[in-house]
This record gives structure tokens, C-alpha cells and sequence, in this order.
């Protein structure tokens, strides 16, 4: 993988937005565009940033549950089960 295919300035995006969408659609790969040979913007691929998005929603959530094992906010697994039977079975009336 060569980075340097995938960093476009402004004015490449300006004149060629159909070729660069095509390729990030093709090879999924995020493409980032300078201005002022600064990075100013990500492009990405509707698929890849929602799988990004999914993933750090799934990184978070082992967070808080690490913190919450390290704080012992902890409940044994039989009463977590018997909690959602219950709930199940007054649902069911």
C-alpha cells in the first residue's frame, strides 16, 4: 500500500471528483486532501466510515464495561439472567 497514491490536493478533487470517488469506491481506501499542502479533509467510502463508526461504537462500549469492572459495578451472570426472565415473563401477560 502506497500512502502517497492516496493524499490528493484541493484542485484534484476540483477537476477530477468522479475519478476519486471511484477509486475510494473501488479500493476502499480513505483518501486525504491538502490545501495549502496541509491535510484539510478525509474521504471515505459510505461502507468503510459506517464500519468505522460501528467499530468505535464497539470500542467504547468495552470501555465503559472495563471501567465498570474496575469500579466493581459488576452483577453475577445467573442474576443479570434471572432479571431478564423476569422482565420476559411480565412482558408476556
Amino acid at each position: 500500500m502506497n500512502i502517497s497514491k492516496d493524499i490528493k490536493p484541493i484542485t484534484y478533487l476540483k477537476s477530477k471528483a468522479p475519478d476519486l470517488l471511484k477509486q475510494i469506491n473501488e479500493t476502499h481506501r480513505p483518501v486525504i486532501i491538502t490545501q495549502n499542502g496541509e491535510p484539510r479533509a478525509v474521504l471515505q467510502d459510505p461502507l468503510s466510515y459506517e464500519n468505522m463508526r460501528n467499530a468505535i461504537g464497539i470500542l467504547k462500549l468495552l470501555s465503559q464495561g472495563e471501567e465498570d469492572v474496575r469500579r466493581g459495578k459488576t452483577k453475577p451472570q445467573e442474576d443479570v439472567f434471572a432479571n431478564i426472565e423476569a422482565i420476559l415473563k411480565e412482558k408476556m401477560k
